[in-house]
């Protein structure tokens, strides 16, 4: 029988689709040039430091004058960036107040920056589902280091033994397991279903 009285959920990506490409392909009107603008100016790596607790204003202005001919472009991240979120992932809400009938309980723990996911909490509707929260940008700490994994479980009392965490990111899932959590990949609804029907039984 399975001791998972948890499930912890990864945000961007599995529960909702935030993608930077919703707005940097409509702004250039190139699929390319937003691809080579992402993969070389405003790139995820970048997004991170954001996503620990660094200021956009700070974020922006370093690496505007690395880029200066980028600034414009740049600053819409900041400025336009409620234009990357798109719905929420198809059946996930579903899901969840299914696994909430269950007698289980949900919790979120998302790299997302503070100033950013103020824009989004109250959203979606998915969001109003989990009984607690960890946001990176809030507590200056990133998946994957454990650190942001014990923080979760320190604030809510959880056991990690009885915790099942989803990310789409591999990286993340391995931390939680290192952190003594049980964890699955997320690549889409269906597999999930089958994966938590394998765990939970």
């Amino acid at each position: 029988m399975s001791t998972i009285k948890n499930i912890v959920f990864d945000y961007g990506g599995v529960l909702v689709d935030w993608n930077p490409h919703h707005l940097y392909d409509r702004y250039f009107g190139s699929r390319e040039q937003a691809d080579w603008f992402l993969d070389n100016i405003c790139t995820l790596q970048w997004n991170t430091q954001m996503d620990g607790g660094k200021p956009f204003a700070e974020g922006i202005a370093e690496l505007a004058a690395v880029h200066p001919a980028w600034r414009k472009e740049i600053q819409l991240y900041f400025d336009k960036w409620i234009d990357m979120m798109g719905e929420e992932i198809p059946h996930m809400r579903e899901l969840i107040q299914d696994l909430k009938r269950r007698g289980y309980h949900i919790f979120g723990l998302t790299n997302w920056s503070a100033e950013t996911f103020c824009q989004v909490r109250h959203r979606y509707g998915v969001f109003d589902l989990m009984e607690g929260v960890i946001v990176s940008g809030e507590e200056h700490l990133l998946k994957p280091d454990e650190a942001i994994f014990r923080r979760l479980l320190e604030k809510y009392a959880l056991t990690a033994g009885e915790c099942l965490f989803i990310d789409d990111n591999a990286a993340n899932v391995a931390g939680a397991v290192k952190t003594g959590m049980n964890a699955v990949r997320f690549s889409g609804y269906d597999a999930l279903k089958a994966d938590l029907d394998r765990i939970l039984g």
